[in-house]
């Protein structure tokens, strides 16, 4: 339709009534939730590649020097709409999933090279939302207690850093740190060292995963949080 939605001079100053067009369903019964933060979320990171970047993220690519961990503090310093942080029972907790995902997708679609290259790639952990650690209850690598189960199963919405909800990711991004451990030793003892080995690519399988059987994990509660962290 001729918007130019990937460039930030439009998107900075986007409206709501225009990004609710953009965003709409085929269902004229659906709403975008959210829709003004996601407003808001466009203006800031729009606003910051103008004035800082110009007006091009290959910038923060380049000013990262192939490091991953800069790259994902420029993020979460200067757009802090990836700031997904949270205080867990006195501690300051950071999971930077939408930040993260930003540098894995980032480096799987250039597959590790030109703007793509990360030499430390593996400091990524998995990218805590909601559908993967579905899948993980599904293998049994993690186990809900009884209360939260019942929370799940009845519906109820997990406040965005809630005490549930910050356990249920951050629990998810150990197990899944301990599957990347698992399956090195694996390949070390059948020669395959030399195949790559991170918590994003397993995250991209357990999500496929899900995805081709979603209709056999629908039975498996997933917790719901309103949030533009996810």
């Amino acid at each position: 339709e001729g918007k130019p939605i990937t460039d930030p001079k439009f998107y900075s100053k986007i409206t709501i009534e225009e990004l609710g067009e953009v965003l709409r369903s085929d269902n004229p019964e659906a709403s975008v939730p959210l829709l003004e933060e996601r407003v808001t979320c466009l203006h800031e990171v729009g606003t910051k590649l103008i004035e800082k970047y110009n007006g091009t993220f290959v910038t923060c690519l380049k000013e990262c020097n192939k490091s991953c961990q800069k790259l994902l503090q420029t993020i979460v310093q200067d757009f802090p709409c990836f700031k997904d942080e949270a205080t867990y029972q006195g501690h300051r907790v950071a999971i930077y999933k939408r930040a993260q995902i930003l540098v894995g997708d980032i480096w799987a679609c250039f597959r590790g090279k030109g703007l793509g290259q990360f030499d430390d790639i593996e400091t990524i952990t998995m990218f805590a939302d909601y559908r993967v650690p579905q899948v993980l209850i599904h293998y049994g690598a993690m186990k809900y207690s009884e209360e939260l189960m019942e929370k799940l199963t009845t519906a109820q919405l997990l406040k965005n850093g809630s005490e549930y909800e910050v356990e249920i990711r951050s629990v998810s991004i150990q197990t899944v740190e301990l599957v990347a451990d698992q399956v090195r030793k694996i390949f070390k003892s059948e020669g395959l060292e030399k195949l790559p080995v991170n918590s994003i690519i397993i995250d991209h399988f357990l999500w496929d995963y899900r995805r081709k059987y979603a209709e056999m994990l629908e039975s498996i509660p997933y917790h719901k949080t309103l949030s533009i962290y996810y």
